[in-house]
């Protein structure tokens, strides 16, 4: 969405003068143009890290104006969500296969987790370089932050597909706290990822496997009904006290009272 005119939202530089309406946009072409600047950011960002890059730096690298840039992004962090969506996107296309295929749990969560770590190879070093400001329970980059919801809630569908379409039979009363769980799990997959420095990953790749095979372990106990409050006790504990939770998902509580 367009940026606010005032300069305080560019600390890049003051605001451009107003001036005639920005000419139409056909949606090819500002798509081309969106990618260009994120690919331009992606880039800089890896070379100069997070800090040093600025928003004008970016569009002079891209070959726009400073202000086309904040037309597309309102500022740095929005790169990086945009980044986020392009992720998720990504790995929605790359997990098609074992959804489709695979009916076994186990197999599928394995599937979906390698796979997000097969479409983020790309972005390791990057990753690195962001970290610091990603970990801030305050900082919009971080997964639990508002401005990610969209790429939450898309990886958590994800979640809930890999349950779905599996064979393992799930306790209806925990159809909804399980996805969310599992996006969690991934999350943590994500940051051993982040610091993980052996070669190709491999030791991302073995914790997906053990991680996936201690899931499926756990939603097939599940079936039984005296081990369901101890999920739902797993999932409060996350609402309650994970910075962003509380406010991201949805209180069990709440639902409990309709």
């Amino acid at each position: 969405m367009p940026a606010a005119k005032d300069s305080a939202s560019r600390p890049d530089g003051p605001a451009e003068p107003e001036g005639p309406a920005r000419p139409s946009r056909t949606p090819a072409k500002s798509e081309q143009t969106r990618a260009l600047i994120l690919e331009t950011a992606m880039r800089l960002f890896q070379e100069r890290g997070y800090e040093k890059t600025t928003m004008r730096a970016i569009a002079k690298e891209a070959g726009v104006s400073v202000g086309n840039a904040y037309y597309y992004f309102a500022g740095k962090e929005h790169l990086i969500q945009g980044f986020y969506d392009r992720l998720a996107a990504e790995h929605r296309v790359a997990v098609r296969e074992v959804l489709d295929q695979e009916k076994d749990l186990e197999a599928r969560i394995a599937g979906v987790l390698k796979a997000w770590l097969d479409v983020a190879t790309p972005y390791h070093e990057f990753a690195v370089q962001f970290f610091k400001n990603a970990a801030d329970p305050d900082s919009p980059l971080s997964p639990f932050s508002a401005e990610s919801e969209h790429a939450r809630v898309e990886a958590i569908a994800v979640c809930r597909e890999v349950l779905a379409g599996s064979k393992a039979k799930i306790p209806e009363e925990l159809r909804e706290v399980l996805p969310e769980l599992l996006w969690l799990s991934q999350m943590g997959l994500v940051l051993y990822w982040v610091f993980d420095r052996t070669e190709g990953r491999e030791r991302s790749y073995r914790l997906a496997e053990r991680g996936a095979r201690l899931t499926s372990l756990g939603v097939s106990l599940a079936r039984f009904r005296v081990l369901r409050p101890l999920v739902r006790e797993v999932h409060g504990l996350f609402t309650d006290f994970l910075p962003g939770m509380t406010n991201a998902l949805p209180d069990p509580a709440k639902k409990s009272a309709k």
